[in-house]
């Protein structure tokens, strides 16, 4: 058995990623992280089809930067919760961001997650009225549920807090000089 002195310990200042003082080296590991988003599998009610949806040829996540979805939080940098939590399911919630690699990102897919769904579930007591409540929140897409373009603009705001620039739609451009329009 190893000596105390060399067992493995954590590193003080908690787990941010490592950033040089070089500003311009920063911007492109920034925009790189951005266009190579791991989101994680992770829909907990009925918004988990209109995330499936994004994923495939109508839609097609993987143009924007978010090819594959993960099954593993440990291979994620992007948790979409989409769907209603439930108590129960709570500390789920919390140990599967407490996994994922930093940096890492919260997107809130839906009324459920964002506020506890509708009236109905108001005031539930096994509802969790609202994921923030349990882990931190980057992005709220509203909707019940919301559409595939949604959580598209979901993820833009993302990359957007990224690198601090949109990137998509890509802005027009205007007409050069004797050319039409």
């Amino acid at each position: 058995m190893a000596a105390p002195d060399q067992r493995i310990r954590p590193v003080e200042g908690g787990l941010e990623p490592p950033r040089l003082d070089i500003p311009a080296v920063n911007q492109i590991f920034d925009l790189c992280r951005a266009m190579s988003l791991w989101p994680m599998t992770f829909g907990l009610a009925c918004c988990a089809i209109e995330m499936m949806a994004v994923g495939m040829a109508r839609f097609d996540i993987s143009r924007f930067g978010a090819e594959v979805f993960r099954p593993s939080p440990r291979q994620s940098d992007l948790m979409i919760v989409a769907g209603t939590v439930a108590k129960k399911m709570a500390p789920a919630v919390v140990r599967l961001y407490e996994q994922m690699p930093a940096p890492k990102f919260v997107m809130a897919l839906g009324n459920c997650a964002i506020s506890g769904g509708p009236f109905s579930f108001k005031g539930q007591y096994g509802i969790v009225e609202g994921v923030d409540k349990l882990v931190p929140v980057d992005v709220y897409v509203p909707g019940c549920p919301p559409r595939p373009e949604g959580l598209l603009e979901g993820l833009f705001q993302i990359q957007r807090k990224m690198t601090g620039k949109r990137f998509w739609p890509v802005p027009e451009m205007p007409p050069v000089e004797g050319e039409q329009a």
